[in-house]
Parts: C-alpha cells; structure tokens; sequence
C-alpha cells in the first residue's frame, strides 16, 4: 500500500501542531520530505510507528528553518543507531548544494567527530538542480525549481505504483512557470496558510503564501484528482479540517484531504 505519513501540517510559527514534513511510503520503501523545526521530529515519526531505520532516503525542499532545523536531529538519531549497529544500509540526502554546505556547517558545530565521520561513508548527500532526477524509495523522482521569490526551493513530481502522478508544490503558491513539471498531476500536495476570509489578519500574499480557496482553484484548473492542504495556521485546529474542505470544495471538484498531524493518507 502506498500512503502519505503526516508528520506535521503546520506553518513556521505554529506552536499547536509540527511543521510540514511527511513521509511517502510503500510496501518496501520509505521517503523522508522535510524535517520540520526542531527533535520534535523524534517523537513525530515516533508517534506515527515509523522507524528511522527504514529511513533511507531524505529530500530536504530549501533553508527555511522549519524544513530544515529538524534535518540535525534525523542526523544524529539515524548517526545513533548506526553506530550501534541497529541501522542497515545508507542514509542518501537529497537536496541543493547551498543547503549541504549549510547542514555540514552546522553539523559540524553540533555533532560528534564520531557521528561526522559517517558522512561520506555512510550518510550521503545528492546535489539536485532544476530537471535533476534520481531514485528514491522505489520512485523515478523529478526535482523542480518551484520559482520562489523568496529562497531557492525544489518540489518534485513521481508516478506512483498505481500509476497515478504525485507532485509536491513546496510552500509557495503554484508558480505557471512549472506547468511543465506538474502537468498531469493526480495528487497535488499544496500549501494554503489561511482561509480566504482571513486573509486580511494573516496576510498570505504578503508572506508568498496562498488561501485553501487559491490552492483550490490551482488544483481544479490543473485537473488534479486529489488535492492535500498543509502549512496553515493553527489558530482553529479543532475546526481547520471542517473549514478548510468547505473552502476548497466551493471551487474545486476533487478530492480535498485537510490532514491533521500523524493522520495517514492513502494512496489509491
């Protein structure tokens, strides 16, 4: 069974939910996609079932601290058990050379020499560009340049076992320039920061973020069957999933899931 693991859904400030991270999974493989903010990514992947020791393969989209904050602690906890030989096999990090120089600064700051000296021989980091593919988890993987105006960002598209096409948007509005890349999508996994009718507290456009009914709209001119919505705010968690489905069903005709934290998505 194919399934999207939902580790977080919230935006950068969101202290009432996790960041957005997930993992894509099938019956033999498994993939990391952002880390979220902090080791809260421990008691998240914890809390799922899910093991870093079948963690093999981690996609890191851009620099923003609540996708890449987190990416540490995966280190040191899948470091850990390598060390005590309770992980088989390598760690393959995919993501853009300025991100790697960061996370080995960094890492070089917070970790062990022991658990540093994995990188290279056990831990390895894969450059992407615009159009660079690879295999991750089972998946023939395409990473595209979302157009940020904000910082370099990739999302990537796949086809699934089923045959169905997968696409992640990233954290920023669909961007026409990646019509190529996201055309034919039957899954789209998209921000949406707000509701319409709260854009004028929260700011979305401001902040290069978009509405559930933007989202929405995207998704339904695109022809997408499913549509996912996270990175939102986290001021109405016991009502977002009611809110935010109603918004984007007023505008588009597929599937809408409005995940909460560590809810399972079934890909079929």
């Amino acid at each position: 069974m194919e399934k999207l693991t939902v580790l977080g859904t919230g935006y950068a400030l969101a202290t009432r939910c996790y960041n957005t991270c997930f993992t894509l999974s099938n019956d033999a493989n498994m993939l990391l996609v952002d880390a979220g903010g902090g080791n809260g990514i421990l008691r998240q992947m914890e809390d799922a079932g899910l093991s870093f020791a079948d963690v093999h393969d981690f996609f890191i989209s851009h620099a923003h601290p609540d996708h890449l904050n987190g990416a540490v602690w995966v280190f040191r906890k899948v470091m850990t058990q390598m060390l005590a030989e309770k992980y088989e096999g390598d760690l393959h990090v995919y993501c853009h050379r300025s991100i790697r120089e960061g996370l080995m600064a960094i890492c070089g700051l917070m970790l062990q020499k022991k658990q540093m000296a994995l990188i290279g021989k056990r831990i390895f980091f894969h450059d992407i560009e615009h159009g660079t593919t690879a295999r991750l988890a089972g998946y023939d993987v395409n990473f595209f340049d979302i157009h940020s105006t904000k910082i370099l960002q990739f999302g990537f598209t796949l086809k699934l076992h089923n045959g169905q096409r997968l696409t992640f948007l990233g954290d920023e509005p669909y961007n026409p320039a990646c019509h190529l890349a996201v055309e034919g999508s039957d899954w789209l996994l998209s921000e949406a920061f707000c509701l319409k009718e709260q854009a004028g507290d929260f700011k979305p456009y401001q902040k290069h973020h978009s509405t559930a009914a933007d989202a929405a709209n995207v998704a339904e001119e695109l022809g997408a069957a499913h549509l996912v919505l996270w990175h939102t705010e986290d001021t109405q968690l016991d009502r977002r999933k009611e809110l935010y489905t109603r918004e984007a069903r007023s505008c588009y005709t597929g599937d809408v899931y409005v995940p909460d934290d560590l809810d399972v998505i079934e890909l079929k």
